[in-house]
């Protein structure tokens, strides 16, 4: 049970009411924001004390040589690492000559609160200076939804004893140093000074620097404005060099006056642009933002809010901290892919450098489905920018000798960026689950221009890569060979079953995709030979199952693996993977992170096609003592998986696991960036767990259930132009139609129409009662002592 929260348990705010310096990366992390393009960790504004500064603008990075103790074919030379672009959050204060330095002095109060409705971060502290002079300080911050380039900060100082003379120096900062990295393979590499100067120009209120990154070859702009409100005479001075840029502002106050500052930054980068052009660029975005100042940047951050919640909120009776989670997740999603327009979604948004700001196949498979039904528009936009990385991609596959377009495991460009060949080439699935993402967004939301345009690329490519990588045996049976699934410790292996069966639904989606387009099938040269070659090898795709046992195998050999010793294995030696050799790890029935269970999850049509509920209990029961979620990814899945059979209380506790990986640092990494993928989780574990949420081709089912703890689930879909709210009791659940036609829906297995004219209740049918599964020994779900 956690007992010493660091932020108080809110509906709609995520409030720290004291300043702890050991918690200052985690607070750093969770207070971040965000809006897909630029992003500001939460960083105090005086820029010091820190944990981790972090300025962002997605897409920019530097590149770095990967080492090798042994060269060989078709490794990557070079990784790519996000870097701290130029920090304009910078508002250093003096209080009588003193800087304003919370580690001295005394600090009466010190609060900070993120509003999920208003999307901003307010600060506010009581701080007396070691001469004795008390000022307070409150502050507000934004990164603006619907302006891209632009974020925003009003800075309020107030004198509260004595006449005071105060000094703001606002600030842009390139090269900022950062702390070094304590040798976790997450945590990003810091690259020293990445940033070469071009451009440095501050006249009057105004600050720009203009940067050159000094390998990548990526160009970066920030400008600064200013607007200042003082009761009496203030000065002002301004001074550039190659790295810093500075507004200094200086008044006098008497008790009870203050002096405010609001700081409009914009940001820009190009791989193609001039720096005359990068200069003008973020010129016109501060003189946009200026046409309505700081008050209409606050309103439209909340109008924009305001449409997201009332499409996408989750309201859950019973339990205040999952309550508070699931919008946090929410809001932190949101944030991450809002206006990321054609880039990736990094792993950890943009809140923080762990993972050197790569994105993963969490963005598919975690993050995409929760923002499909509630903002599709975002879902696009990313699968676009994997689209425009197919180059890359193809190049990729023939340098494999494969056909088709072999996507990357890690990346920020679209080119490959992991040097751990296991883990990174070998992982194939990444392509099927970009299928899988593209084959979800047509279909919920019927967008046909985009399946035309974009998504049969993407599953003409793909499929073809599958048909090259895998085989038909002497038997006609296909076969993926030497691959790694979605679980990392157990690699390079022989027909994983989620990647088979994700493959599988690849193959025929393309088939099908080019039937209903066959111009632009044609376009990409697919014809009727090649589709038939496609169905050949889903339909005759293998499957691994152990007759004896009577369990699907993760993949082909796995339940005949010795067992690892978990008796034998200490709490503080997890992760495993940083206290034992892969090769030790690969050898064993071990799982780091669900496998078979999110096979079970995601192609759940073919499981009950051709299963039965027990026989998707039995693999549940079996996977979970195996399973010791190294991975942040892992127990959303778990949840799901357990609610579907019936283990609703365990399902609790690994949603609540999920909701709180970074709220409560359980992973103790919070620093490093938020988990993005584990936070669309909370949402998958509540909807997809609970909710019983599944898409059935044009369809949804569900079969929902709630936990002993909840009184009541509520949730609302997007689904092909309607907007579908699902309540979810004890004993039943309500399906109301809130904008749309008609709806035919399935609960429980029985069908159900849902129009405007009022809402439909239907009765919860019980689970089955089975023995809960037990997990290895000291990896319970950490939410289980609740």
């Amino acid at each position: 049970m956690i007992t010493n929260r660091t932020y108080t348990v809110e509906p709609w705010r995520v409030r720290e009411t004291a300043l702890d310096l050991g918690l200052l990366a985690q607070s750093e992390s969770v207070f971040a924001l965000s809006n897909g393009h630029v992003g500001w960790r939460g960083n105090l504004d005086e820029g010091e004390p820190h944990g981790l500064p972090g300025s962002y603008l997605n897409g920019v990075y530097e590149l770095h040589p990967l080492p090798y103790a042994e060269a060989g074919y078709g490794y990557p030379e070079s990784g790519q690492t996000v870097i701290n672009v130029t920090n304009g959050k910078l508002l250093r204060l003096l209080v009588d000559d003193e800087p304003f330095d919370l580690r001295y002095g005394r600090l009466g109060k010190h609060e900070r609160t993120l509003d999920l409705r208003r999307g901003v971060l307010e600060r506010s502290c009581e701080w007396t200076s070691p001469a004795g002079t008390t000022v307070r300080v409150r502050s507000t911050r934004l990164v603006s939804l619907t302006q891209r380039a632009i974020a925003a900060v009003e800075y309020e100082v107030e004198a509260v004893d004595s006449r005071t003379r105060v000094v703001i120096q606002s600030e842009l900062v390139t090269n900022e140093s950062l702390p070094t990295s304590d040798g976790d393979p997450r945590t990003a590499r810091a690259l020293q000074s990445p940033l070469e100067p071009e451009e440095d120009q501050a006249i009057g209120s105004r600050l720009r620097l203009v940067h050159r990154t000094r390998r990548s070859g990526l160009r970066v702009a920030v400008a600064a404005d200013h607007v200042v409100e003082a009761p009496g005479e203030i000065t002002t001075s301004s001074e550039s060099n190659t790295d810093v840029a500075r507004f200094t502002i200086t008044s006098v106050l008497d008790p009870g006056q203050r002096l405010r500052v609001q700081k409009t930054v914009a940001h820009g980068w190009s791989g193609a642009r001039s720096r005359p052009a990068m200069s003008d660029q973020v010129e016109a975005a501060l003189a946009a933002a200026a046409h309505g100042g700081w008050d209409e940047l606050v309103a439209q951050q909340r109008a924009y809010l305001d449409d997201f919640w009332a499409r996408a909120d989750v309201e859950v009776h019973g339990d205040e901290e999952i309550q508070q989670a699931v919008r946090f997740a929410l809001f932190h999603v949101l944030q991450a892919g809002a206006r990321a327009e054609q880039r990736a979604i990094p792993a950890k948004g943009l809140t923080g450098s762990g993972y050197d700001g790569h994105a993963f196949w969490d963005t598919e498979m975690f993050v995409l489905p929760l923002l499909t039904y509630t903002e599709p528009k975002a879902v696009a936009e990313a699968l676009r920018w994997r689209q425009a990385t197919l180059p890359a991609a193809r190049d990729r596959a023939t340098q494999l000798g494969l056909r088709g377009a072999a996507f990357p495991w890690r990346t920020i460009d679209g080119s490959e960026g992991s040097a751990y060949w296991p883990a990174g080439t070998a992982a194939f699935h990444v392509a099927a689950d970009i299928a899988h993402a593209a084959v979800r967004y047509t279909a919920v939301t019927g967008d046909t221009d985009f399946e035309r345009e974009t998504a049969l690329e993407l599953l003409v490519e793909t499929a073809r890569l599958w048909r090259s990588l895998g085989h038909h045996d002497h038997r006609g049976v296909f076969h993926i060979d030497g691959i790694t699934g979605p679980d990392e410790y157990s690699a390079v292996v022989d027909d994983n079953t989620y990647t088979n069966l994700m493959a599988r639904s690849n193959l025929l989606a393309a088939a099908d995709v080019c039937e209903r387009h066959p111009d632009e099938g044609a376009r990409l040269s697919v014809d009727e030979e090649e589709m038939a070659a496609w169905r050949d090898a889903a339909e005759a795709m293998h499957i691994p199952y152990n007759e004896e046992i009577g369990v699907h195998e993760q993949h082909a050999g796995f339940t005949s693996h010795q067992r690892w010793d978990f008796a034998g294995t200490d709490a503080d030696q997890y992760p495993l993977m940083l206290h034992f050799p892969y090769f030790d790890i690969y050898r064993k029935q071990v799982v780091k992170q669900s496998d078979l269970v999110l096979a079970m999850y995601t192609c759940d049509s073919w499981f009950e096609a051709h299963c039965d509920d027990d026989q998707m209990a039995a693999n549940f029961a079996y996977y979970e003592p195996l399973t010791v979620r190294d991975s942040s990814l892992s127990a959303c899945c778990q949840a799901v998986v357990a609610a579907r059979t019936g283990h609703l209380r365990l399902a609790y506790d690994y949603a609540t696991e999920a909701a709180l990986m970074d709220l409560a640092d359980l992973e103790h990494n919070t620093r490093d960036g938020l988990h993005i993928a584990s936070l669309a989780g909370t949402w998958m574990a509540l909807v997809a767990g609970f909710g019983g949420t599944r898409r059935d081709g044009d369809s949804l089912r569900f079969t929902p259930r709630l936990p002993e703890k909840f009184s009541r689930l509520a949730f609302r879909l997007q689904f092909r132009g309607r907007c579908l709210q699902v309540e979810v009791g004890p004993d039943s659940a309500t399906y109301s139609l809130l904008v749309g036609a008609p709806l035919t829906i399935h609960h429980h297995g029985t069908k159900a129409h849902v129009n405007g004219e009022g809402p439909v209740t239907l009765a919860i049918s019980a689970p089955k009662r089975r023995p809960t599964p037990e997990q290895p020994p000291h990896r319970r779900p950490g939410a289980a002592d609740r």
